[in-house]
């Protein structure tokens, strides 16, 4: 019973963090939806017993490719748009 609790729980949570990624319009919370999500499901790696597994997807996934998009969404950034942005409501 407790097992279907807690998949059912993290489903959930992979479930709106899935679609938090889709409709974020911010890159960077995007991104942290993503992490949310891969996490999520090492947690189902975990339930299952594959605790090799799970810990690859957290040091593939969350470590490798999540920092990568981090990285690339913080070098992609317009910065004119962030002052311009900082302008209008100062003003």
């Amino acid at each position: 019973m407790m097992e279907t609790i807690a998949f059912a729980l993290f489903a959930a949570i992979t479930l709106s963090s899935a679609l938090g990624v889709v409709l974020f319009e911010e890159p960077w919370h995007s991104a942290l939806a993503l992490g949310i999500s891969l996490l999520s499901v090492a947690v189902y790696y975990i339930m299952l017993a594959a605790e090799f597994v799970a810990m690859m997807q957290i040091l593939v996934y969350v470590g490798g490719v999540l920092i990568l998009i981090t990285f690339a969404v913080m070098l992609t950034q317009d910065e004119t748009a962030d002052l311009e942005e900082t302008e209008v409501s100062q003003s």
